[in-house]
């Protein structure tokens, strides 16, 4: 790199005391230079002997730490390869990185996209990056690493042990620091409210949701507010509180268009839509809301799932069973969509695809599909979906 930085060919920083080749073999890790031709590079460098000593260069790591950053903070419909490229930049430096915010950081990025990767070894190096930052006492990070950890374990669907492990992780950071930032303070209410709905434990998800946001209004920081809204909001809807729920969904209007977020603006006219449908059973007044809204919103994949499911519940209940059943062939549900009720609201799909395939005489699609229903909804805690799918499965098995 030094080489480089002063324009010098391996001939030019040779010399008569090196060959091109051994320099070269030098530079590609593949010879050690004794300690007098070490210092002889160092020299026509024009830098201390020490300098070519060190493990890594500090300003290297940050020049790196820049690079991937950049990399990993790029969005997940947008990612193609991004994570292999990390794992090819990062890894001729992950047994150096010992020391300093740039290797723990590194070290968390990397373990990060070995994971997303499928490739083992993730847990040891997060471990470690974690140890460097509670060592710095960087708190933030330290707990960003014990969300990771909570996180894999929600993804794999055991939510108990994600609960387990955030609790774990927000005590131990509790009792050791006196000063926890408010935007570490906001990702734990808010995770920790979304474990505790996932394990179907509602009163403590919403103690601990309603402290989050009156910790966000008395400090005036609206980090996560968005995203602890929506979740009342949907708590709200299940439990078919009109009053609370429309509070909240202009509360998320207000912040959407004070803060130009699509997205939040897109939530609150799923929502009502939603709400029509599989609440309210108003079709028709569904349909003219998604006429009337969602092309304008030029829906993302992320939408789209939501948005076919939607569509298919109100072709049904307008008594277009074949349109419905349509919609419903192509959800596809995401692989970041683990949360209990999202994938209670997918799998109420083929509840919906019975009951089209009852009404155009196929009794053994219709069983088939109700049957695929319930075999997905068995695991997940009660709500009015379940509620649903078991009530058209007794309808259907009649």
């Amino acid at each position: 790199m030094l080489r480089k930085q002063r324009k010098l060919t391996l001939e030019a920083l040779a010399g008569e005391q090196l060959t091109k080749g051994m320099l070269s073999l030098i530079e590609n890790n593949k010879a050690n230079p004794s300690m007098e031709s070490l210092s002889y590079i160092a020299e026509r460098l024009g830098i201390e002997v020490s300098k070519l000593l060190e493990e890594v260069n500090p300003q290297e790591l940050r020049d790196l730490l820049k690079t991937v950053e950049k990399l990993f903070t790029v969005e997940v419909d947008e990612l193609k390869d991004e994570y292999k490229q990390i794992l090819e930049l990062v890894e001729p430096y992950v047994e150096k990185l010992s020391q300093g915010y740039e290797a723990a950081r590194l070290l968390e990025i990397y373990s990060r996209a070995l994971y997303y990767e499928k490739k083992d070894g993730w847990q040891e190096l997060l471990n470690k990056a974690g140890a460097i930052y509670d060592q710095m006492n960087i708190i933030r990070r330290l707990a960003a690493v014990g969300m990771f950890r909570s996180m894999v374990k929600f993804t794999e669907h055991d939510y108990e042990s994600a609960l387990d492990i955030l609790l774990k992780e927000r005590s131990e950071i509790e009792e050791r620091s006196v000063f926890i930032d408010s935007l570490t303070r906001l990702d734990f209410d808010y995770l920790e409210a979304v474990l505790h709905y996932a394990v179907g434990d509602a009163d403590e998800a919403i103690r601990v949701m309603n402290a989050g946001i009156e910790f966000s209004k008395e400090n005036q920081v609206f980090y996560r507010i968005d995203h602890l809204y929506r979740l009342a909001t949907f708590h709200a809807m299940m439990n078919e509180d009109l009053e609370s729920m429309e509070y909240y969904e202009r509360k998320l209007l207000l912040y959407g268009e004070f803060a130009d977020d699509k997205e939040v603006m897109f939530f609150t006219i799923f929502a009502k839509v939603h709400y029509l449908t599989s609440y309210k059973k108003e079709y028709k007044a569904a349909m003219e809301l998604i006429d009337a809204h969602y092309e304008e919103h030029n829906l993302s994949n992320w939408h789209t799932p939501y948005s076919y499911m939607e569509k298919g519940k109100v072709l049904y209940g307008l008594g277009k069973f074949e349109e419905a059943l349509s919609c419903f062939g192509k959800i596809v549900i995401a692989d970041y969509i683990h949360h209990p009720f999202d994938l209670s609201i997918f799998y109420e799909k083929d509840a919906y695809a019975a009951l089209c395939y009852l009404e155009l005489g196929d009794k053994a699609e219709a069983h088939r599909s109700i049957e695929i229903a319930v075999d997905n909804i068995s695991s997940m805690p009660r709500t009015p979906y379940k509620d649903f799918i078991m009530k058209t499965y007794e309808s259907i098995r009649k």
